[in-house]
């Protein structure tokens, strides 16, 4: 059982130190909704969504204001409209205006699902999907994206691989004038989790309930604060003294996850404790690390430093909720973290040094800015080094880079909000472009075969 007592120690996190429920996000099956008639499946799709997510952006405020917790986002994912694509045949982009139709009627600050799960090869629907979605990206305003090109258990598919980097390039074209957001709402994952609350890569996997509410919590601010308190620390006391704010933090997202299940009279799913940074001052994962003793995040002992963060928050999560799932662990997206947008422009933090990082933290190289002249090919390399370290290493990780079209080093696109703003990094321009064109499919690491 949960108490409100357990989360009244949090309170001066949450007005000092940018605590907050970053997501509330109804995952919502559409598997019932697949037709052979696009707009009979439309319909369906807009109708199921707007009666199972009515109240939530209410319920959201009302917990808010009844708890005084600040929910950031209220969000819908669905199941990855490729599936609904390949029986339905047609336009796909359809299913994107009436995800953006629904997402309106509803107020949800995000919808996700627009997704197609391509591991092992391309099913009915997958790839008209994958070549709609920078039409759909350029069309919609609260959509998102998402493609799984490679897991642990069966390898990477190359042809997606050089097919997604065609599309993040086609996706910032369409959106060039508009900061060429398009790519900023598009995720190519490496082992995707199925309960996945935070945007733009959630989707509502096929093992999911028909309806469950997932909880996203963010706290770089708190951890940040409790580490500078102790410079006196020995790295492994600095360990248990992250680990034991996480579980206080992971405390209050059980106690809204719960809450919300109970008013809206859905299964609650998972409490996701992921470091999620804004580029609000002070709450920075990349200030955490500093907190550590780096003199800036990219200095050698930066690996290591979230390394253990990233564990420490994962064992006090763990501890404090009946189930903690998706992502939980700490993001280090470049354009979202007032710090790692200092430690860019400074030099200090490179797309290498972001890499070798993504070995050891959450999800991978994320909203991250690259020159508008970045070939597909080169895209397509970066998304298989990000791919063969998560397959290899048995954990989600992720590319969302943004070319920023008629743009170069130096200069940086502003996308407002939570996603920031991201100064222009330079890429490695040696070409992978033979390697990316033999396509194909790498195979499973022989560590894959566990049954």
């Amino acid at each position: 059982m949960i108490n409100t007592s357990d989360i009244l120690e949090t309170i001066h996190m949450i007005q000092e130190e940018c605590l907050d429920i970053r997501t509330i996000t109804m995952g919502i099956s559409l598997i019932d909704c697949a037709d052979s008639d696009i707009d009979r499946s439309c319909a369906k799709i807009y109708d199921k969504i707007c009666k199972k997510a009515e109240k939530l952006v209410m319920t959201g405020e009302d917990i808010e204001k009844h708890y005084g917790i600040p929910i950031i986002n209220k969000r819908v994912s669905v199941t990855p409209i490729a599936m609904l694509a390949g029986v339905s045949g047609n336009d796909p982009v359809k299913y994107a205006h009436t995800l953006e139709r629904a997402a309106r009627t509803i107020g949800v600050n995000f919808i996700g699902g627009y997704s197609a799960l391509v591991q092992k090869g391309f099913s009915a629907g997958d790839i008209e999907l994958i070549n709609s979605i920078p039409r759909a990206l350029a069309e919609t305003q609260h959509l998102c994206s998402s493609v799984n090109i490679g897991s642990t258990k069966a390898g990477i598919n190359m042809d997606a691989v050089k097919l997604m980097g065609q599309k993040i390039k086609e996706a910032a074209e369409l959106t060039k004038d508009d900061n060429c957001i398009g790519p900023g709402k598009l995720v190519v994952f490496c082992n995707a989790p199925e309960d996945n609350p935070f945007m733009a890569g959630a989707f509502h996997g096929v093992s999911e309930p028909d309806c469950v509410i997932n909880v996203g919590v963010s706290g770089p601010g708190v951890v940040r604060a409790a580490v500078s308190k102790h410079p006196e620390y020995s790295i492994d006391e600095v360990a248990e003294l992250i680990k034991k704010t996480a579980f206080k933090v992971t405390r209050m997202g059980q106690l809204v996850g719960v809450e919300a299940s109970k008013r809206l009279g859905v299964p609650f799913g998972i409490v996701d404790l992921s470091l999620a940074p804004t580029p609000a001052v002070g709450d920075s994962v990349a200030h955490i690390l500093e907190e550590i003793g780096l003199e800036q995040c990219g200095a050698p002992g930066t690996t290591a430093c979230l390394a253990m963060l990233n564990d420490a928050v994962k064992k006090g999560g763990v501890m404090a909720s009946s189930s903690v799932g998706g992502l939980s662990g700490a993001f280090i997206p470049v354009s979202e973290d007032s710090g790692m947008i200092d430690a860019a422009r400074s030099g200090a933090l490179t797309i290498e040094k972001l890499e070798a990082m993504t070995a050891v933290c959450s999800v991978g190289l994320d909203m991250i800015v690259i020159p508008g002249d970045t070939s597909a090919e080169t895209i397509s390399g970066i998304i298989a080094d990000e791919a063969a370290i998560g397959m290899v290493n048995s954990k989600t990780t992720a590319v969302r880079v943004i070319p920023a079209v008629g743009r170069d080093m130096g200069e940086e696109l502003e996308f407002g909000g939570l996603l920031g703003s991201g100064p222009v990094m330079k890429v490695n321009t040696k070409s992978p472009t033979a390697f990316i064109n033999r396509g194909g499919r790498i195979p499973a690491p022989l560590h894959s075969l566990k049954n």
